[in-house]
């Protein structure tokens, strides 16, 4: 490919539109991410058509409509409504841990204590009976393997949180379109002292509107102005006595920490962790490197990539209908417990032995009811999100989206890409080349998430460094350079070929240095064009004589000769020229009454001699035609001459029959430019064999074709009809050729 060099406007065009574009992406505009987002969920459903590998110790334990139904009937030794108590989840704790399985995971939300709800009956004694939440506190103890449900806004009660393996973050934050693409793959808790606590419930203050500023923090009473400042040293370390008043019970430490942090990770994470021996206290959190290590025994490690907030991307590859994930109702745990309860152990199962469990709701239409949106679907369980995240980590399979160097790097690479492909194609064709660039880029974005789980970006590569720039620098060639090569090719081509306007436009450079290459010449003489010309001049000089015409009177007078001098060259030209043109000849210049031509340069022709001596033909038979007609004009003009004497203006001369004398000529010589670059350029040829063209045109005479032997050797290979029309001449001598040159005249008439 030969590249054009950039201009320097053009340049500056794709530069400005890669930085505009560069930052508007910097600006994180929520409409265009939301157009992002739509097209990675499109890549998120077209992974799902390829099943990965995943992980197949996975269960969900599932409240159904079956399971609440179950319950209220009594159907399994007790009746309760919909809002379960305590000792319900007990019991399936209780079977969890009887079947074996690896780790529990609550999605549901215990927020407080309930004492209020009916106690449990202990084996078979019915006087032998405890709370339901301190059931269900034994049995988590017991179990040792489960991992309850927390938000940043609702804490487990301390007798379940203390008898649990830990606490697991469930918070759902979805993006502004509502659809659940990303989970915090951790949250910092801040417990406050109990001081606090007591004070914030009494005074209405608002612990989690803390602020902090050196040696102090600062609460906000709640709907109000007001605020308190409670001192504490460089560890947040405050003086007991600012809240229990001077006298301090006897061995109370007098300061202790306002608060203390807990670093609570996502429940799909804990439940990877157990599976996987992971020691979460030994991980490293790097968000400025956009990535969280967990380290493991045997020097495992996991590396989740996030963002600078601690957001991850959930790959969602296991639906709640997948048959690699175990799914049991709930009903039949609390069937099975009942059972073992009563002795009945012949027929029990164990299918989640081993398992990661998630137990959660799958109802819908209640309070129980925890669906929404996601890359995969429009409505789903969200309960999915633990298992796919637990997939993930025990994998080693994460979604990566690039960072903001990346996603630059990509827009300004395809950006240039873009802008070489508009200006090297002409517009047709760099607009094609576009759309296949835009389809090419759109599928390596769709396969790369497929195979490696990595979101490229696609909308600012798109539509910013790809069709924005196209678009803009087509409209520049459009708009400036193309306009204003249409009115140089208008304006060059009367002057030369169409062809040659073509190859000059179309270089990038224009070379002074030519190339040998075997043309025909052509020249074609109009013949008593001359002698005209000078009598017309005598005729008008005459006349001011004879009359006496003034100065002003006699130069209007030459004026108008001058005129009618031009026009009748320019119609005997014409026809030349036209002719030329009609055989696709390169038309060299106007010598006086003189037409030059060559063929097989700037386009090459093979049948160059052929297409020269048809044009002379078609020259000369133009030639005669217009003879004939301007004769017989000459009747209208003798009158009009009458009218012109009567008026005192000179009478215009006659029209007469002027002859067409043409010398071809073929052989090899220099064709390029002459000139300088700073001065007028032309594009033609010289050398001996031009002379010879122009010499045989001298010795034409009237109303012939001369060719040389050279020419007409083409034509017995290239037309061996015409050349049986040609009639061979004696040998003639001419000037600055040595040898005498071997003729023949074609026949036209």
């Amino acid at each position: 490919m030969k590249f054009k060099r950039f201009k320097r406007t053009p340049l500056l065009i794709a530069l400005s539109v890669l930085a505009l574009v560069c930052g508007v992406c910097a600006l994180h505009l929520d409409f265009l991410e939301r157009l992002e987002r739509m097209t990675y969920d499109l890549r998120v459903r077209a992974a799902s058509r390829f099943p990965a590998p995943a992980a197949t110790n996975l269960a969900f334990v599932s409240i159904e409509e079956s399971s609440i139904k179950a319950v209220e009937d009594g159907q399994l030794g007790y009746r309760f409504g919909l809002l379960w108590p305590r000792q319900v989840y007990g019991r399936v704790v209780d079977e969890l841990a009887a079947q074996g399985t690896e780790a529990v995971g609550f999605d549901v939300l215990f927020g407080e204590l309930r004492p209020d709800h009916p106690s449990v009956q202990i084996g078979t004694n019915i006087f032998q009976r405890e709370e339901s939440d301190n059931f269900f506190a034994d049995q988590l103890h017991r179990a040792g393997n489960v991992i309850l449900a927390m938000t940043p806004e609702l804490s487990p009660p301390r007798l379940f949180a203390t008898n649990a393996l830990a606490l697991g973050d469930i918070s759902t934050e979805r993006d502004t379109d509502g659809i659940l693409r990303r989970v915090k793959a951790f949250r910092d808790v801040r417990h406050w002292h109990p001081l606090f606590e007591m004070a914030a419930t009494s005074f209405g203050l608002d612990l989690s509107g803390a602020k902090f500023a050196p040696g102090k923090i600062i609460l906000t009473q709640t709907g109000t102005t007001n605020f308190v400042e409670v001192p504490v040293d460089a560890e947040n370390n405050f003086q007991i006595s600012d809240f229990a008043g001077d006298k301090l019970p006897p061995g109370v430490a007098p300061t202790a920490k306002a608060f203390t942090t807990e670093r609570v990770w996502h429940m799909g994470i804990l439940l990877a962790a157990q599976r996987l021996k992971l020691d979460l206290a030994k991980s490293t959190v790097d968000l400025s490197g956009g990535k969280i290590i967990l380290r493991g025994a045997n020097g495992l490690e996991r590396v989740i990539p996030v963002d600078a907030e601690g957001y991850f991307l959930v790959d969602w590859r296991l639906t709640p209908d997948d048959p690699r994930l175990l799914r049991v109702p709930v009903e039949s745990l609390l069937r099975q417990d009942r059972q073992r309860q009563l002795g009945e152990t012949n027929d029990l199962r164990d299918d989640l032995r081993g398992k990661l469990v998630i137990v959660g709701s799958a109802v819908q239409g209640n309070d129980l009811t925890d669906r929404g949106a996601t890359p995969l679907e429009h409505d789903t369980l969200l309960v999915s999100k633990y298992w796919n995240i637990a997939n993930s980590v025990i994998t080693g399979q994460f979604i990566r989206r690039t960072n903001a160097s990346e996603t630059t790097a990509i827009i300004i690479l395809l950006g240039l890409f873009t802008a070489l492909l508009t200006w090297q194609l002409r517009a047709f064709a760099a607009s094609g080349g576009t759309i296949l660039l835009v389809a090419g880029y759109t599928a390596f974005t769709f396969f790369a998430f497929i195979k490696f789980r990595l979101w490229l970006p696609l909308i600012f590569p798109v539509i910013g460094a790809i069709l924005v720039e196209h678009v803009s620098l087509v409209t520049y060639r459009v708009v400036f350079e193309e306009r204003e090569q249409r009115r140089v090719k208008f304006v060059f081509s009367k002057i030369v070929s169409p062809d040659v306007v073509a190859e000059l436009l179309g270089a990038e450079k224009l070379s002074l240095g030519g190339a040998r290459r075997e043309v025909t010449v052509f020249f074609a003489d109009v013949r008593g064009f001359t002698s005209f010309t000078d009598q017309l001049q005598e005729d008008v000089a005459e006349y001011v004589r004879t009359h006496n015409v003034d100065l002003a009177t006699a130069e209007k007078f030459y004026e108008e000769s001058a005129h009618e001098t031009l026009e009748i060259v320019n119609l005997y030209l014409a026809a030349v020229a036209d002719a030329v043109k009609n055989h696709s000849g390169t038309l060299d210049k106007y010598i006086g009454d003189c037409v030059m031509a060559f063929w097989n340069a700037p386009t090459p022709n093979a049948r160059h001699a052929l297409a020269a001596v048809e044009a002379a033909i078609e020259s000369q038979r133009a030639i005669h035609q217009l003879n004939e007609k301007r004769l017989a004009e000459n009747s209208a003009r003798e009158a009009e001459n009458q009218l012109r004497i009567a008026a005192g203006q000179p009478p215009k001369p006659l029209h007469i029959a002027l002859q067409l004398g043409t010398g071809i000529n073929t052989g090899t010589a220099t064709v390029g430019l002459m000139g300088s670059n700073q001065h007028i350029l032309n594009y033609t040829v010289f050398g001996r064999e031009v002379n010879l063209a122009s010499r045989l045109e001298g010795v034409s005479g009237s109303g012939r074709i001369i060719i040389s032997d050279t020419t007409y050797n083409h034509l017995l290979r290239h037309a061996p009809a015409l050349a049986a029309t040609c009639t061979e001449l004696f040998p003639v001598q001419v000037k600055g050729i040595k040898n005498a040159v071997r003729i023949y005249e074609a026949a036209w008439k």
